[in-house]
């Protein structure tokens, strides 16, 4: 009988803990239209850099994770640095943040990330190191690419895919409609953004 009662509370003790971490995953995830998750985070050369040191600006998050070939299609075709030299050029602040785990595919310390991206000639406005996972679970962060794009009150605008052509193709990349364009183009114009959601596609995040 004491055996079945102290089952009993295992189970209903787990099931607690279950539906606790389940509400707060859906607290979690950045939702569009709503205030954008602030986070704390270090970057390439060991300095904090939060959010808010944005105010007043666009920003980009772009997770990465070097080794997926999702990745590779958009940085072997120079497409991401593309996208990073022409929206920073127009003040636009582009993050790239890398959540791999230490031990997990795409896990980069601060001088593989600086190696990496000086291989690949990017050049986003900061490269921010989130290894224990808390910003990229903080915004529901799925894939590499996962995008975003705030404005400049802190709102977010744009959470999803890169574009509309889910392969590893770069010969598909001309012919895709590129959804950060999309919403950055019409953000700077002083639009509404068309299609502020999609579903990301990628490799998973190694948290």
């Amino acid at each position: 009988m004491n055996g079945l009662r102290m089952f009993a509370a295992v189970v209903m003790i787990a099931s607690l803990a279950f539906l606790a971490a389940s509400s707060q995953d859906a607290h979690a995830a950045a939702v569009v239209g709503k205030t954008a998750p602030a986070f704390s985070l270090t970057d390439l050369d060991g300095k904090t850099v939060k959010l808010a040191d944005f105010k007043g600006k666009f920003v980009v998050l772009e997770w990465v994770n070097f080794d997926c070939p999702f990745v590779r299609k958009h940085y072997g075709s120079e497409n991401m640095q593309k996208l990073q030299k022409t929206y920073t050029g127009k003040d636009v602040v582009w993050v790239t943040i890398c959540s791999s785990a230490p031990g997990k595919q795409g896990h980069l310390t601060a001088e593989e990330a600086k190696e990496a991206t000086q291989e690949r000639g990017a050049s986003p406005t900061k490269f921010l190191l989130d290894p224990k996972g808390v910003t990229g679970r903080a915004y529901g962060a799925k894939t590499t690419p996962h995008m975003y794009v705030i404005d400049p009150k802190g709102k977010l605008l744009y959470n999803g895919a890169i574009d509309d052509t889910p392969s590893t193709k770069v010969a598909d990349i001309p012919n895709s409609k590129n959804y950060v364009v999309a919403a950055l183009d019409a953000a700077l114009a002083g639009k509404p953004v068309e299609t502020a959601t999609t579903k990301p596609y990628g490799c998973s995040v190694k948290y």
